[in-house]
């Protein structure tokens, strides 16, 4: 006679889904009307029927190493037709939600991310080591602080660029070695069913890299279409203000360090600060535009139109006000200088910084960790056949 495993509910996984968004999980009585008009959901074994069954039951393990969680892209088609009001993909969202805690290393700060209540002390510590900084490494004449002082606002004498290279550098060196552990433990889970692979990884990868790029599974919702357009503008903003970043860092940090050591031929592209019509401080100015669009008309369709483009939890509106202020902050870091009051322009300069060093160094435990998991879970659903089946 064949055993039979019993294996208990998670009852605290379960009351993590309903307050991270999965309310309505128990509303759900399996009519399967979620797998036949949602156009992401493959004809065979088709999401997200079987996995509010898991959430229902708990099944934790099972649910953050599915793939399928992941080629959800929350367009609420799910949500517009469930008989029930159980909110498919909200559900699906508070289980990637639970990934980037349960995943990440150290697992302490996944779950410090996951509650508002930590909040005041994640933004403290970036702000005592960017004070520290300022404190230890800014100019001073007879014991003042020369911004103080000076009548010309220059950051380098606020928050020397030194000091900001080195946190960006190494601290970012930190962080990518512990996310990449975290995403390692990830791409492990998604394996532990063995299924036989029909691409390889390189293949996999170009292809879901075209398909984020175009954003063409976003194209196939049908209830959230308008969530297209904020979300490329967002992606787009960021992307822009990351070459920006690099473009600043390569064609002038990079040969004035090397200069500084003593390599005479190397000189800065360009002088800082950068203004027009520079194409490096267009490209600034338009990826900062985009970032705050993008981000605020994401957050503005969730609170006016929930049952069209679905609840979410405290992460989800936690990033995006994030990559709304990096774009503010920085956009005023700029105008604030033209202006010429530099107080002003320091105390906002400093709020970028913040903004800047948090959105980074708390990134493999935040719904910035997404596009990471997202493209892993991709590659993998491509390389077993999980495909469309529109």
């Amino acid at each position: 006679m064949a055993s039979v495993e019993m294996t208990p509910p998670d009852m605290g996984f379960i009351k993590e889904l309903r307050s991270a968004g999965g309310a309505d999980v128990n509303k759900c009585y399996q009519c399967a009307t979620c797998c036949t008009v949602c156009n992401l959901s493959p004809a065979d074994h088709p999401f997200p029927r079987k996995e509010m069954l898991m959430a229902q039951w708990g099944q934790v393990d099972r649910l953050i190493s599915d793939p399928d969680i992941w080629l959800c892209y929350q367009c609420s088609d799910c949500t517009t037709y469930c008989p029930r009001g159980a909110r498919p993909g909200d559900v699906l969202a508070a289980v990637r939600s639970s990934v980037y805690k349960r995943a990440s290393f150290p697992s302490f700060m996944g779950k410090a991310l996951a509650k508002p209540s930590a909040l005041p002390i994640l933004f403290l510590v970036p702000a005592l080591i960017l004070m520290a900084c300022i404190l230890a490494f800014a100019p001073q004449t007879d014991g003042s602080y020369d911004f103080l002082t000076s009548s010309v606002i220059d950051y380098n004498i606020f928050l020397p660029h030194s000091s900001v290279d080195a946190l960006f550098v190494f601290g970012n060196i930190l962080i990518f070695i512990f996310a990449a552990i975290g995403f390692f433990r990830f791409w492990k889970r998604l394996q532990i069913d063995g299924q036989p692979k029909k691409l390889s990884f390189v293949s996999a990868l170009m292809k879901t890299v075209i398909e984020i790029i175009s954003h063409s599974r976003f194209n196939k919702c049908e209830a959230n279409k308008a969530r297209y357009w904020g979300h490329m503008v967002l992606m787009f903003g960021f992307v822009g203000a990351m070459i920006t970043t690099g473009c600043v860092f390569v064609f002038f940090f990079i040969p004035y360090y090397l200069h500084l050591l003593g390599l005479e031929n190397w000189q800065p592209f360009f002088e800082l600060p950068i203004n027009l019509p520079n194409p490096v401080k267009i490209l600034g100015a338009v990826s900062g535009v985009a970032l705050m669009f993008g981000s605020i008309w994401l957050i503005v369709r969730r609170k006016a139109n929930r049952d069209k483009v679905g609840a979410n939890g405290y992460s989800d509106y936690l990033f995006l006000w994030i990559m709304f202020l990096v774009g503010l902050t920085g956009m005023l870091s700029w105008l604030t200088r033209l202006v010429g009051v530099p107080l002003l322009a320091y105390a906002n300069y400093f709020a970028h910084m913040l903004v800047v060093f948090f959105l980074l160094w708390y990134m493999p435990y935040s719904k910035f960790a997404h596009m990471f998991y997202r493209t892993m879970a991709l590659v993998y659903a491509k390389q077993i056949g999980r495909e469309t089946r529109t």
